[in-house]
C-alpha cells in the first residue's frame, strides 16, 4: 500500500465532511460526511470551513444520502462553491456526542499501539481507520519495515481499548499477518 495523505484536521476539531462539488447555482455544497452521525448535518448551525480560514454559519442542510447537501452563509453562487471542492468541514471535539461504553471515535483509536492478546508483542500503530462499506471497519496498522497489517474492528478480534495507556489488544485471526506480506 502506498502512503496516503491525511487531511489537514484543525487542532481541537473533528473532520465530519468534505465538499465533494458544487450541488445547483445558489453555492450549496454536496458533501461527503466522514462521520458515523451523518444525521448531525440537519442540525448543524455552524462549520468550521479550512479553505475560509474559520467558522461559517449553516443557512441549510439536508440529508441525500450518502451525501449531505449543505447552503453556507456567504457561498452565494456556483462558482464559490465550485472553489471549495475539496474543502474539509470540521466541528469542535467538544461537540461531539458522548458514545456509549466500548464504542470509540476515529480519532481517539489512531495513533494507540496494538498489541498481540497473550503474547504482550507489539503489532505496530494504528495509522487510520478504514472505512469499507462493510458491516465493520479496519484498523491499518503501521509496522516499521513492513507492509501495513489490516485488522478487522470485530469484537472478536479486538478484545480491550485503553485509550489511558494508549493500546488496543487484539487477537489476531490464523494467517492475517501472512496476507500482509
Amino acid at each position: 500500500m502506498s502512503p496516503r495523505k491525511q487531511p489537514e484536521v484543525w487542532p481541537g476539531h473533528i473532520l465530519v465532511g468534505e465538499v465533494t462539488a458544487p450541488f445547483g447555482i445558489d453555492g450549496s455544497l454536496r458533501v461527503l460526511p466522514t462521520t458515523d452521525f451523518p444525521e448531525r448535518f440537519v442540525r448543524l448551525r455552524e462549520v468550521t470551513v479550512d479553505r475560509l480560514g474559520g467558522v461559517r454559519a449553516v443557512e441549510q442542510a439536508r440529508l441525500a444520502l450518502p451525501m449531505a447537501v449543505i447552503k453556507l452563509k456567504g457561498v452565494d453562487t456556483r462558482t464559490a462553491a465550485e472553489a471549495l471542492r475539496g474543502a474539509l468541514l470540521m466541528v469542535p471535539e467538544a461537540a461531539l456526542p458522548p458514545l456509549p461504553e466500548g464504542e470509540y471515535y476515529w480519532h481517539q483509536l489512531v495513533g494507540l499501539t496494538v498489541e498481540e492478546v497473550g503474547t504482550g508483542r507489539v503489532l505496530g500503530r494504528i495509522a487510520h481507520v478504514l472505512r469499507t462499506g462493510a458491516p465493520h471497519d479496519v484498523f491499518e496498522v503501521d509496522r516499521p519495515g513492513r507492509k501495513p497489517l489490516l485488522i478487522p474492528a470485530l469484537k472478536s478480534v479486538v478484545r480491550e481499548v485503553d485509550l489511558g495507556r494508549g493500546v488496543m489488544s487484539v487477537v489476531l485471526l490464523p494467517g492475517l499477518e501472512d496476507v500482509s506480506e
